[in-house]
């Protein structure tokens, strides 16, 4: 059975959304996507301070299976990235939810991270999407 928190945000692209302040978001890729890719080799995070919009293609995870595109699930500029997967990678396959996380975002706004938000899948949404 795939995990699927009921506190986090989903994309149709598998990837999770984690407010973490009022205009602040977490992302990483989903329990579903990591068990899809197999064992993660080489995680390329986007550049601190790159401004990014919904849906651009701004990060690459190379697995033993293949290399996916990790996109942008919402607009803003990237605050932080998990420098402890350029040593350890495979943090995306053993604790996904937790160190495993890519990098932050910062909304212009709340009111602009709560409308982005809003479009994004809750739990049940998601499960949907892989068939869970």
């Amino acid at each position: 059975m795939t995990a699927v928190p009921e506190d986090l945000r989903y994309s149709e692209e598998h990837e999770w959304v984690k407010l973490v302040g009022p205009t602040r978001v977490r992302v990483g890729i989903t329990d579903y996507a990591q068990s899809q890719l197999g064992d993660v080799v080489f995680v390329q995070l986007p550049g601190v301070d790159s401004e990014v919009a919904a849906g651009d293609s701004i990060a690459e995870i190379e697995s033993t299976k293949s290399v996916s595109d990790i996109y942008a699930p919402l607009a803003g500029k990237v605050v932080a990235v998990n420098d402890l997967l350029d040593a350890e990678p495979e943090t995306v396959n053993t604790d996904v939810y937790g160190d495993g996380w890519l990098f932050e975002l910062e909304a212009d706004s709340a009111e602009a991270l709560e409308a982005a938000l809003g479009k994004l899948l809750d739990a049940a949404g998601y499960q949907g999407v892989i068939g869970g």
